[in-house]
């Protein structure tokens, strides 16, 4: 597969593309990003690497990281995580708290907020330094010790996070949530400020394209089993009421935040990420989702 000609090609297709939506408004600080800033990258398994536009440029990752926290309390609990949440399609708004209240406390999964908060929770009680641990192992996974949080983003977040706080306390009220609800949320806004750019985002979720293991020295981080869960789980999940969408345009796992970033990988073959903060309605990005399904219609790949 010629991906330095695929990629050049992409980037000409996409130059002529009509730009439309808005950045993120409901968290002040990503409200200051510049809405004309677009960038791809391409990390093959084999070791090459291909980009274009602001691929290196640092971002906001917000949601993406939901997987991150996700691989790690999966790698710790086990099955018994599946206790605290569940793995079927939302249908509903990422801070759904309707559907929250049917199900009786427990996420419909772990990429809407109430899932990843949960998750949160699971971490705080079994990391003793949660914040930490989660950066080394990001840094470790993306062989760059350069990545760090935003702490601008986490305490906008913070600030602007009064639905956050009505969804942990819900869950609270019926034991879902063993920690403080501060201590939960404060590690939760940090995950989401984490600062990345494409090149280091689709470097990092090699991992996830590679049955668990780092390409560079064939180390398992996780077993095969707990990648075919979370990558199946990206698959159906990763965007929230639009996931089918992507999935039937797509056809790759992948996951989206609302800081403009999507990521998508194909196993055994790369891992793809595209930069840009407009919005669409749903809090993805039409874009960043029509740049993949060009890009995976002029390779001809996908998992079907």
């Amino acid at each position: 597969m010629d991906y330095k000609k695929i990629v050049q090609e992409l980037e000409l297709k996409m130059n002529t593309f009509s730009k439309t939506g808005d950045v993120a408004s409901y968290i002040p600080e990503l409200k200051k990003v510049d809405p004309t800033k677009f960038g791809f990258h391409l990390a093959c398994l084999d070791g090459k690497e291909y980009g274009f536009g602001n691929h290196k440029e640092l971002f906001s990752i917000q949601s993406i990281s939901k997987v991150y926290t996700l691989a790690l309390a999966k790698e710790i609990l086990g099955k018994d995580l599946w206790k605290r949440v569940q793995v079927e399609p939302s249908g509903n708004a990422y801070n759904s708290l309707t559907q929250l209240e049917n199900e009786n406390g427990i996420p419909r999964n772990p990429f809407i907020n109430a899932g990843s908060i949960v998750i949160a929770d699971c971490l705080l009680s079994v990391l003793e330094n949660p914040k930490d641990d989660l950066l080394k192992f990001v840094r470790r996974i993306s062989h760059d010790e350069s990545i760090n949080y935003n702490l601008k983003v986490a305490e906008s977040e913070k600030a602007s996070g009064s639905r956050n706080v009505a969804l942990i306390y819900y869950m609270k009220s019926l034991g879902n949530i063993k920690n403080k609800p501060e201590d939960v949320l404060d590690f939760y806004y940090h995950q989401c400020s984490l600062s990345m750019s494409c090149q280091q985002l689709a470097n990092s979720f090699k991992l996830f394209a590679n049955h668990g293991k780092l390409t560079e020295t064939s180390e398992h981080v996780f077993n095969q089993q707990s990648v075919k869960r979370i990558n199946s789980i990206m698959l159906t999940c990763g965007f929230y009421d639009e996931a089918g969408e992507f999935s039937y345009k797509v056809g790759l796992p992948g996951k989206s935040g609302v800081g403009g970033g999507i990521i998508a990988l194909l196993p055994e073959h790369y891992a793809v990420s595209v930069w840009s903060p407009r919005l669409n309605k749903k809090g993805n990005f039409s874009l960043g989702m029509k740049t993949l399904e060009v890009f995976t219609s002029l390779t001809g790949l996908s998992i079907f």
